[in-house]
């Protein structure tokens, strides 16, 4: 009978010695994949510093207007003319090796988009960065806000921006207190009027652009909020639980009427608004529009646009402190969004314009790269006396050369004709 095997018996210190080497293969492993991944990324990013730089060139303005930072802080624009705002949304860079070819296209509309209008001021009202690894391959959000922000500084086009949800999520590596100082560094990025605003109001980016005329009345005044990211523990925004602008913001926003109105010899200026995420009453007024099959109501005024996303979903808030009917009685006569990739409706809603900005998008969506009637930018032309108009301009980009094609589309156009382009949209949605 053969003898059987007796087990041999570790003493304590081979045990140890065994279990560091496991962790020590564990750590250098890691370690290693960490490092492959970020030299990738690194790769990535000069690839797309490299398409900026060959392809974004300087915009040949004819006197472009120049503004000034002003006693009060806020940058002003002075002049007797029509003054011209292009509202830019969700542009999604996702800064990483799993998104450069989608990246470089984004760049690229937005640069294409902005040399054809050549407005006085950009607004982008959130979602330049969409670090999600999944899409990106990286957490690191401070490489879409860096290549966005040298990208306009080369158009050498005054701008300014809003926060997104998705430009710092909670597992990204930087904040947006670390974002706002990139932003803030006027020797850097001069074209960029973003202000981190007041340090005890909510969020990051509440601030005005002024507009005056040439005896010194404000003809309007454009203010930032920060409509913040989620709610309710849905730290992940899995669950759609967005946030919307705070109660203290709102005594921010009344407080800085009064004083503007003061400044204006007592006559309140008028003024629009941008942010990220749609405000409750904007799904109140479509509601109100799609109850009447469609129709004008005593409330609802159609303008343009359509609600695209399935089931007509409209993402805002389940929270609501108060801003809309702020807007109402201070005299901001608009408010301009974005947040969701194919809804473009702007509607005039109890006497306030509320507008979605046509989407950059070209990562976020599953499919969206393919899908076009929804990309764009909306211009808004602020006129001598306040008024103002807003208009959707939809473009088309099939290849990497800057686009040389611009198409007006009607926008009465049935967005059910495309439908299904998309690879179920909203599974990726925000």
């Amino acid at each position: 009978m053969a003898k059987s095997k007796e087990k041999i018996k570790k003493t304590p210190k081979e045990k140890r010695r065994f279990f560091l080497k496991v962790i020590f293969w564990i750590l250098f492993s890691l370690a290693l994949i960490t490092g492959i991944v970020a030299i990738v990324n690194f790769v990535s990013l000069k690839s797309n510093k490299a398409f900026v730089n060959n392809n974004v060139k300087k915009i040949n303005y004819e006197n472009q207007l120049v503004p000034e930072k002003e006693d009060d802080g806020y940058y002003t624009f002075t002049t007797d003319r029509d003054f011209k705002i292009t509202q830019i949304t969700d542009v999604h860079i996702g800064g990483g090796m799993l998104s450069v070819k989608n990246d470089n296209m984004a760049l690229n509309a937005v640069a294409a988009m902005i040399s054809e209008e050549k407005p006085d001021l950009v607004v982008v009202t959130g979602d330049v960065a969409f670090p999600v690894p999944y899409a990106a391959g990286t957490f690191n959000n401070k490489h879409s806000a860096l290549l966005f922000a040298d990208m306009m500084e080369k158009l050498g086009v005054y701008w300014c921006l809003a926060f997104g949800n998705h430009d710092t999520e909670i597992y990204s590596y930087y904040s947006r207190n670390a974002l706002s100082k990139i932003y803030n560094d006027k020797s850097k990025y001069p074209h960029c009027l973003f202000q981190s605003g007041p340090s005890d109001v909510s969020g990051y980016g509440n601030y005005v652009i002024n507009i005056k005329n040439s005896k010194g009345k404000i003809t309007q005044s454009l203010f930032m909020f920060d409509s913040h990211s989620y709610t309710d523990n849905d730290y992940l925004g899995i669950k759609w639980k967005y946030d919307c602008i705070h109660e203290d913001q709102v005594k921010w926003y009344k407080q800085t009427v009064k004083e503007l109105t003061e400044e204006n010899s007592g006559e309140t200026p008028k003024s629009l608004a941008f942010f990220h995420i749609p405000p409750a009453e904007m799904k109140e007024a479509f509601d109100e529009y799609q109850k009447a099959d469609f129709k004008d109501t005593a409330n609802v005024k159609y303008h343009y646009g359509k609600i695209g996303e399935g089931d007509f979903l409209i993402c805002s808030s389940n929270y609501n402190y108060g801003i809309f009917d702020a807007f109402k009685e201070n005299n901001t006569q608009g408010v301009f969004f974005g947040h969701d990739h194919l809804n473009n409706l702007s509607v005039d809603y109890k006497g306030v314009r509320l507008t979605y900005g046509y989407s950059i998008d070209y990562l976020a969506y599953s499919g969206i790269a393919k899908y076009g009637l929804q990309r764009g930018c909306t211009n808004i032309t602020v006129h001598p006396n306040g008024s103002f108009d807003n208009v959707g301009e939809n473009y088309y980009q099939d290849k990497y050369s800057p686009i040389n094609k611009k198409e007006s589309v009607d926008l009465e156009h049935d967005m059910s004709e495309i439908e299904g382009t998309v690879e179920s949209p909203l599974k990726d949605k925000d």
